[in-house]
């Protein structure tokens, strides 16, 4: 039986065309990807994530059971509402997920977890919860709901929507929430745009997302947030990074802080890593698509180098097709690459990504 959003009968309303995704019963598209994907990028679009997991941490010293959960350091978060997006680790440094966490006091952080990985990093939090920190509350929230609305146009949308969000959320930063009445609204996203991703109770979500409907938004699904969200440059956990692999050979350096004298479970491993590989971008130069798990094969000074593509396909803002890839450390942007597909080597060069923000093409 697959598991079901509390948005799964107004998308079968719209027709959506449905289907497993990781267990849960989700909408690809509504008709059709590519608009769907041009409506995020020139207006705005909303897709329903509730099958992702809210986690509330609560009780005394939860930011020292923090410091020692993820990569990243939550000290950075002082401000209440303010987000950190971090990996929580193995002792071995692989990468059990990649998660958003809001500080809301002191006493209480909000973690944002992956569908696919939720019974597992929850379990992981209360082995590692019995063992430092034994009475601290963790509660997963199936009672939520959570849509993300993205776009140039979003915010403006979400205000028309939400009496008096506007005055309260106009000034929001990137990576800072608050709430609305019962809505929690967080200025992040998966898709490179502007907007909002919003946690609401889960019987509030049909309305609400007709309301947005109303309003303009386009429902997106599965289909356009992915070519989305690797136009932007992001992650997706289970193709780009997963236990097998750490975030120093992932492109997630940057959520990893090293310097301090925290440690973090999966610290010392990463110390003592050697990198040799890194994950960067490509774009395809002859005629073809790039797909995952394809093979990269590159010459440098007489070396052949393999990596493979963790994350390919056509993008619909550039026109042409792109991927993420995980290269040996000696390949330089600017480089150029063999792919091999169906037996024959197509060219790419490497770039840096993201390849499209805010609506505009950076490679």
């Amino acid at each position: 039986m697959l598991k079901m959003t509390p948005l799964n009968q107004t998308h079968r309303d719209m027709n959506a065309k449905m289907v497993d995704f990781g267990g849960w019963d989700m909408p690809l598209h509504y008709g059709s990807q590519l608009d769907e994907h041009h409506k995020v990028r020139q207006d705005a679009g909303m897709f329903d994530v509730s099958h992702m997991l809210p986690v509330d941490i609560k009780g005394d010293n939860v930011r020292d059971f923090l410091r020692r959960l993820v990569a990243n350091n939550v000290d950075k978060l002082t401000l209440p509402g303010k987000a950190l997006y971090s990996c929580m680790l193995t002792p071995q440094g692989g990468i059990i997920d990649d998660l958003i966490i809001y500080f809301l006091s002191e006493t209480w952080f909000r973690i944002v977890v992956n569908a696919g990985t939720a019974d597992k990093d929850v379990a992981w939090m209360l082995k590692q919860r019995d063992a430092f920190a034994p009475h601290l509350e963790i509660t997963p929230r199936r009672d939520l709901a959570m849509i993300a609305i993205q776009g140039p146009n979003a915010r403006a949308k979400v205000w028309q929507v939400i009496p008096g969000s506007q005055s309260t959320t106009e000034e929001l930063k990137l990576f800072q929430s608050t709430v609305v009445n019962q809505y929690f609204i967080a200025r992040t996203g998966y898709t490179g745009e502007d907007g909002f991703e919003i946690i609401l109770p889960a019987a509030d979500a049909p309305a609400f997302w007709q309301a947005l409907h109303t309003a303009g938004v386009a429902p997106a699904g599965l289909g356009a947030r992915d070519t989305l969200r690797l136009e932007a440059g992001m992650n997706l956990y289970g193709q780009d990074m997963d236990e097998t692999k750490n975030p120093l050979e992932s492109g997630l350096a940057w959520t990893v802080d090293l310097k301090s004298e925290r440690d973090f479970i999966g610290k010392q491993a990463l110390l003592d890593a050697s990198v040799t590989q890194q994950l960067i971008g490509l774009v395809l130069i002859d005629r073809g698509v790039l797909r995952s798990h394809q093979q990269v094969v590159s010459q440098q000074n007489g070396v052949e180098y393999q990596g493979e593509i963790t994350s390919g396909g056509f993008s619909p803002t550039m026109n042409q097709s792109i991927a993420l890839a995980r290269l040996s450390v000696q390949i330089a942007v600017g480089d150029e690459v063999d792919v091999l597909v169906r037996d024959k080597k197509l060219r790419a060069k490497v770039v840096k990504y993201p390849f499209v923000r805010n609506g505009k093409t950076l490679v």
